[in-house]
């Protein structure tokens, strides 16, 4: 088991490794780039938007690539090189290639004084702009002088890139698996992510499946907004979702609840999380942070919360240079993935029963639910979940309802109601 843990976790931080050096952002060669790369790993079809197509209050952007990019010194040495970071080159920069003294070059420039070895990830997508990114201590190192600054980049009409992978199940109703693919070389934001949904697909194509699952890989924000206008009329199909983010450092875990507040995705993802660690937070939704803020915008008020580990923004090596291979770990990753199989879990059989003989308490012993010579606390807690299912299966209640009430475990309540079942004392509601 020890060694399998080990294993999984080691194939996923590998795939990070693998899309780390790949320069993606919202739109661009490097998102197909990356596309192809997971292809290689689970089946994958990928969608094309062309750009200033007309998606709710916004407009497909203007695809953007870069091929190169440097600043060169008076003495023509490159200081700053985008094939050694590409994190040092302010996304979608548009191309410039010229030279310039130092007061108008530091107009340019991007640092963090409070991490000065560290090189800051900033974007510029929606209004025209060029710049540099570069660690705080190179910045006040440079001398006065003239320097080359080059940009070989491009901002043209073409499309954004996403991509989905459906598992269809028993049902026709949906889980939702939503994960960003817009951040270069950013391990946890968001490679992390990419890499436990291409993990749990694995898992879920190798389970029979009551629910039928789907997983988008697009950019944030814009991706998410695209992804609703293109498939507006069949997201009333959406029973469950989760945003996948920043699930590879080894932070405890943060479950952001849906707009609905107690949706059953709210319940299942809070008892999982909880049971596991009381260290793990369960905090309100708010309309800021990831996409979860389009799924839960009002005219959508889709039941999708958020999973991740560390939290939006607050962690040091945020967007920055210093969220790198070592940042994230494979214990970790493995954790999150199991904690995700463990929430699917749940919602594939967290289903509505109804007692077939509610007048009293059914007989228990002629069907061998009940051991006929003495009893350990075992058979007593495995009889207390038969009970506790019985009483509570009128139909209103699900099989997490009942564990949260009884104070029990999911599996043990479930693997009650199961007994139950297969003696005939239950029937699904839905049935």
């Amino acid at each position: 088991m020890e060694d399998n843990f080990t294993a999984v976790g080691e194939q996923m931080h590998q795939l990070i490794t693998s899309l780390y050096p790949i320069c993606r952002s919202i739109t661009g060669d490097g998102v197909r780039q990356s596309f192809e790369i997971i292809k290689k790993f689970i089946p994958l079809a990928v969608y094309e938007v062309p750009s200033g197509k007309k998606v709710f209050d916004w407009n497909v952007p203007k695809e953007w690539n870069i091929r190169d990019a440097y600043i060169k010194n008076t003495r023509g040495e490159k200081i700053i090189d985008f094939k050694n970071s590409n994190l040092h080159v302010l996304n979608y920069s548009i191309p410039v290639h010229k030279k310039v003294q130092l007061a108008e070059l530091k107009e340019h420039l991007h640092s963090i004084p409070e991490h000065p070895d560290w090189i800051p990830y900033r974007t510029s997508y929606y209004n025209e702009a060029w710049g540099f990114c570069i660690s705080h201590n190179q910045l006040i190192s440079l001398e006065e002088g003239e320097y080359e600054v080059f940009i070989d980049s491009s901002l043209e009409e073409g499309s954004l890139t996403y991509a989905e992978c459906f598992i269809p199940g028993k049902l026709s109703d949906e889980v939702l698996i939503f994960t960003h693919t817009c951040h270069p070389s950013l391990c946890n934001d968001n490679l992390s992510g990419i890499s436990l949904s291409v993990f749990l697909i694995r898992h879920l194509m190798q389970q029979k499946r009551r629910y039928s699952y789907r997983f988008v890989f697009a950019p944030t924000t814009i991706g998410s907004i695209v992804w609703l206008a293109e498939n507006e009329s069949n997201v009333f199909k959406i029973k469950h979702g989760l945003i996948c983010t920043l699930v590879g450092d080894t932070n405890e875990f943060t479950y952001k609840r849906s707009r609905q507040h107690s949706a059953e995705i709210d319940q299942i993802a809070e008892y999982v999380l909880k049971r596991k660690s009381t260290e793990n937070k369960i905090i309100d939704f708010f309309p800021f942070g990831y996409d979860e803020r389009q799924f839960c915008s009002p005219g959508f008020d889709l039941p999708v919360g958020r999973i991740s580990r560390a939290t939006y923004g607050v962690y040091p090596e945020y967007h920055t240079s210093a969220d790198n291979l070592e940042f994230v770990k494979a214990s970790a990753l493995q954790e999150s993935l199991n904690i995700f199989e463990e929430i699917i879990e749940v919602i594939e059989t967290n289903k509505r029963y109804i007692n077939q003989s509610p007048k009293g308490e059914a007989q228990l012993g002629k069907r061998g639910l009940y051991s006929v010579i003495g009893a350990n606390n075992e058979k007593m807690h495995f009889q207390l979940a038969l009970l506790w299912v019985l009483n509570a299966s009128d139909g209103s209640q699900s099989l997490l309802d009942i564990a949260r009430k009884a104070n029990m475990k999911f599996e043990d309540i479930k693997n009650a109601a199961d007994r139950l079942f297969e003696c005939g004392l239950l029937k699904e509601k839905d049935s």
